[in-house]
This record gives C-alpha cells, sequence and structure tokens, in this order.
C-alpha cells in the first residue's frame, strides 16, 4: 500500500470503543499464554502483536524477552495495554493505535513475527490487512493469526451468529470478519499479498474462556462490554426481541459449560490457526 495514500476510515473503530474488551479478555489470559509459548518467542525478536486489545497475547510475548508492539484500533484497550505493561514492569512492550488495514506507521521488513489472534480478521478489506501484514514482516519470518469460525458450533461463532440475526444488516460491500476463519480465503488472501499456497498452514485449535461465576453472568459480561453483543441487544430492543435474544444466548452459554459447579464457567472455543512463512 502507497504509504502517502491517507488512511481510510476503519468502521470497527467504534464497535471495539463501544465496550470495554478488557472484561472478555480477562477471561483468556490461560489461554494466551499457552498460545504464547507454542510460538517460539525469544529474546531479541522483533514482534508486532496486530488487534492486540490489552494485551493477551503481546504481554505473554514480552514477558518470553521479545520487543513487542502492539497495535489496536480501539484507543480504550490501547491505554489499558500500556497500563498494564507499566504495572507489570515491562519496558520492552508498547502498545499504539493503528488501523490492519493500513500500518502507515510501520516500516517494511521490520518484524520476525506478526501475531493477530482475534483481531485483524475484524479489520475491513481483508486483502489489504494480508498485504500489510507480509510487508512489514522479515523474509523467512512468520504470520500467525487466531480466526474464530463460520458455522463453528462452539461458543464465539454462535455468538456472533445469533448476535447478527438481530442486529442492522450490515452496509453494502461488507466482507464478514467470519470468512478469516475458512482455509481457502486465508490462502487466498496471502497469495495475493505474495506468499505461496505452500507456504500456508492451517488447523484447529481452541480457545478457553474461563470465568468465577455462572454462565449467566459471564453473558452479562458480553451483553455490556463485547461490542458486537451491545449492539444486538440495541437493535432487538428497538425492535421488541431484547428478551428473545437474552434467551438465546443465555441458553447457549449455559450449554457450552463446562464447568462442574453452577458458580464457575469454563467454555471452550474453536477458531483456526493460520500459520504464514513469508518468502
Amino acid at each position: 500500500m502507497d504509504a502517502s495514500s491517507p488512511p481510510i476510515p476503519n468502521a470497527n473503530k467504534a464497535l471495539w470503543e463501544k465496550g470495554d474488551f478488557t472484561r472478555i479478555a480477562a477471561t483468556m489470559r490461560e489461554s494466551g499464554e499457552a498460545l504464547v509459548k507454542s510460538l517460539g518467542v525469544e529474546k531479541g525478536m522483533r514482534v508486532l502483536d496486530l488487534g492486540c486489545g490489552d494485551g493477551t497475547t503481546a504481554i505473554p510475548e514480552a514477558q518470553a524477552g521479545a520487543d513487542v508492539l502492539g497495535v489496536d484500533i480501539a484507543r480504550n484497550l490501547v491505554a489499558a495495554g500500556n497500563a498494564r505493561a507499566q504495572a507489570l514492569q515491562l519496558p520492552n512492550i508498547r502498545f499504539e493505535e493503528g488501523d490492519a488495514s493500513n500500518l502507515l506507521d510501520l516500516e517494511d521488513k521490520s518484524f520476525d513475527l506478526v501475531v493477530s489472534i482475534f483481531g485483524a480478521m475484524f479489520a475491513p478489506r481483508p486483502f489489504d490487512v494480508a498485504r500489510e501484514m507480509v510487508r512489514v514482516t522479515k523474509p523467512g519470518g512468520r504470520i500467525v493469526m487466531g480466526n474464530w469460525m463460520p458455522g463453528d458450533p462452539t461458543l464465539v461463532a454462535q455468538l456472533l451468529r445469533i448476535s447478527s440475526a438481530y442486529s442492522p444488516p450490515p452496509p453494502e460491500g461488507f466482507v464478514s470478519p467470519m470468512t478469516w476463519g475458512v482455509e481457502t480465503n486465508v490462502i487466498e488472501r496471502f497469495e495475493a499479498a505474495g506468499v505461496p499456497p505452500a507456504n500456508v498452514t492451517c488447523e484447529k485449535d481452541t480457545y478457553v474462556f474461563n470465568y468465577a461465576g455462572s454462565a449467566s453472568k459471564f453473558l452479562d459480561q458480553f451483553r455490556n462490554f463485547y461490542g458486537p453483543t451491545i449492539n444486538a441487544f440495541e437493535a432487538a430492543s428497538k425492535s421488541g426481541k431484547g428478551e428473545q435474544l437474552q434467551n438465546e444466548l443465555d441458553l447457549l452459554f449455559n450449554r457450552q459449560n463446562q464447568a462442574r459447579t453452577n458458580d464457575a464457567t469454563t467454555i471452550p472455543a474453536s477458531f483456526l490457526r493460520a500459520t504464514v512463512r513469508v518468502p
């Protein structure tokens, strides 16, 4: 992308600044740490964590010794990430605001590893996202994406499916973020960015949400703090279907809960893990 061209506004900025995703991220820390351990992050590596939120994977990357830059579209999450880094006394990580579709302030071939777990998949213009991730990765470096999968029976795919059914229709030209969860789409997008299909591998993986409360209380966290669910409830309330949406999601959360007690929630969610080796 031409770095001199003005950035195109990202419509998702308002969505992710609307809630407080840190409340959801707090239930995902253990899986974030486990995923980072599998990446082979080493001291001295330069890592870009894209769509980083408040650092669910970025913080463990820094704790492993990497020099980490976390980039997110939401100003509140960037502030929360920097506050976490300061509290943990991690001088080798910083968070800044940016758009995965246009990383205009980042130089070509500057990162050993680019990680985006449930982040860049939500950015508009997926071919631009793939091109930008490849552009900023060093030759021989890696890109690792975690993307929710359409039609998957586990929590997040079903949450987003149900929420979208109650939400207003998307604008013309909208490309669903869930398309990133289809292997053929991942290969096509990175191939357009100059990566041979043989350099892209995809596998099914799992994230686990752990919450110290009932599944119904965990749903309240999504209703109050997760942008897509907030929008769905606002639209459903206007159409008189708020209670219907609440009941449908409450059933989903309670059915998916694998905790053995009524005052705890443990819910696994499947995702597509894509690893891209940049030539």
